[in-house]
């Protein structure tokens, strides 16, 4: 039976690992995750969303890890080293781990998965992850793979950390082909045992885990997308951790002695994303005019409580290559003046559609955007969406998707530059291959892509990414409102639970107190 003690509550701590306190009580079998949105897929290289990679984190391994200082650590890879025109990599694996159907993880293993993300003819979902920095992949013995690149590039550390990097059973894969992201086979702490769409993804110890036992025996993600039903769960003690705490219950929670509450920055930024290709929103005017229509600063003091922070480019801060570049002023008189010069008359309707639960305060922010397009003459015609159909929507891309306005939020699980703008702002990044659902093309904005991509030397990378982000500020395809915090509620007594900054919450090292 698990049993809360009264103990004083350590307010907003700043992420990191949360050490396991002292508690007198057995310890449970089974931890429930409370997500606010459903994973799309548990494939690794075809999930694109983190709720889906959250879960893929506990299920797969990669060759290299990130800590909670986005650092690289290793993982499959025990170590590995890099030829001196920097082309070469050289990865020395672990031996005796095997995958969760028993079979052998070895370098072949490792080709098969790189081979499938860097296949044009059947591309995955994160196949422009990966296609443009590897040249090759060669088996030098079982236990040693290498990397060939066709030039050097800083960030590949970095790309193989990324979720989608997890390797996956080849048996799996034959065997379960284009159904692999239902029945996931990798190597992680945790084996898929079952998922119940709309409730539940069940995972179980993965006993012969390479690492560290895990403590818990079962890991149950639930898909909890109302704000209040988190919480509820989180104070009966239904579940054990929940994310998106909303900001309006902070105060209230921090009177619970029973739960402790994380705060920590992400490297995710929020915004409102235009369909470039659908009128108005051809007109950069347009454009603009909405992002000095809406009260960025209110939003992140009111709505978010402080938790968040003015976006000032299309990167957080937390990411490598991020540059400061501005923000619009909240000015509606500036922003009906330009209205009126694009010819958009009062009482245009428009469609804004957000989803509810995936983001922190996702709704009620979109819900302001809302009010503040209706003050400076728009007829705002609102939506929110459950978070798959949403994505599958999107996917369709800005031709066929019906959207016009979208609040959507991007954190590069690289923490870098390249795939902090590459999938979104690229020409040829239209959806299925990236990210790009605004539609959005400038040919300067891809040759400076391009060059940031085959750059090795840090500085000039990044001052090819300032230009990238000033000419984006410029181009205005998103209203650009804020970075999110994690607001991370665990239950007392539970320790080991990792917040990375790239918007990942991990229960791989979970364990109650006095296990």
């Amino acid at each position: 039976m698990r049993r809360a003690l009264a103990v004083a509550f350590l307010g907003l701590a700043m992420g990191l690992t949360v050490p396991a306190a002292p508690i007198a009580a057995q310890a449970p079998a089974q931890l429930v995750y409370a997500l606010g949105a459903e994973p799309v897929t548990l494939d690794p290289p075809n999930q694109t969303d983190n709720p889906s990679e959250t879960v893929v984190r506990h299920i797969h391994d990669n060759l290299v890890t990130f800590d909670e200082h986005l650092r690289i650590v290793p993982a499959l890879a025990e170590r590995w080293e890099v030829s001196g025109d920097n082309l070469t990599w050289t990865f020395y694996l672990r031996r005796g781990v095997r995958f969760h159907d028993g079979t052998e993880f070895n370098a072949a293993a490792v080709k098969v998965n790189l081979d499938r993300v860097t296949t044009p003819a059947k591309p995955t979902r994160r196949t422009s992850l990966y296609q443009p920095f590897i040249k090759s992949v060669e088996v030098v013995d079982p236990y040693t793979v290498r990397i060939v690149t066709p030039k050097p590039f800083g960030a590949l550390l970095a790309h193989l950390a990324h979720g989608a990097g997890g390797i996956v059973s080849p048996v799996a894969l034959r065997r379960y082909g284009d159904k692999i992201g239902l029945n996931p086979v990798g190597t992680g702490p945790f084996r898929f045992v079952e998922w119940i769409p709309g409730d539940r993804i069940v995972l179980a110890r993965y006993d012969r885990f390479w690492g560290p036992r895990p403590a818990v025996e079962r890991l149950v993600f639930r898909f909890v997308r109302e704000d209040a039903s988190r919480v509820v769960m989180l104070e009966s003690g239904e579940a054990d951790v929940a994310v998106n705490v909303p900001a309006l219950e902070v105060e209230r929670l921090a009177k619970n002695r029973r739960l402790v509450l994380i705060r920590r920055p992400s490297n995710r930024i929020i915004y409102i994303g235009f369909n470039v290709t659908a009128r108005p929103f051809t007109d950069v005017r347009v454009r603009k005019a909405l992002n000095y229509a809406v009260d960025k600063r209110a939003i992140v003091n009111t709505i978010l409580r402080g938790f968040g922070k003015v976006a000032d480019s299309p990167l957080a801060p937390g990411n490598w290559g991020y540059a400061k570049v501005g923000t619009y002023p909240y000015d509606t008189g500036k922003a009906r003046a330009l209205l009126r010069e694009a010819g958009v008359a009062e009482g245009t309707a428009v469609r804004l559609w957000s989803p509810e639960g995936r983001y922190f305060m996702d709704r009620a922010a979109a819900e302001a955007v809302q009010g503040y397009l209706s003050a400076v003459g728009l007829r705002v015609e609102f939506r929110r969406w459950e978070w798959g159909a949403y994505l599958r929507t999107l996917d369709r891309g800005p031709k066929e998707g019906g959207y016009e306005l979208f609040l959507l939020g991007w954190a590069p699980s690289t923490g870098d530059a390249d795939w902090g703008l590459r999938p979104l702002f690229m020409c040829a990044m239209l959806p299925p291959a990236g990210n790009n659902n605004t539609g959005y093309c400038n040919p300067k904005v891809d040759d400076l892509l391009q060059q940031g991509m085959s750059t090795a030397d840090p500085e000039a990378r990044a001052a090819i990414y300032r230009q990238v982000q000033e000419m984006l500020y410029d181009d205005a395809p998103w209203i650009f409102l804020h970075t999110m915090y994690q607001l991370v509620g665990i239950k007392r007594g539970l320790g080991g639970v990792q917040v990375l900054p790239i918007e990942i919450v991990l229960v791989r090292e979970a364990k109650w107190a006095g296990m």
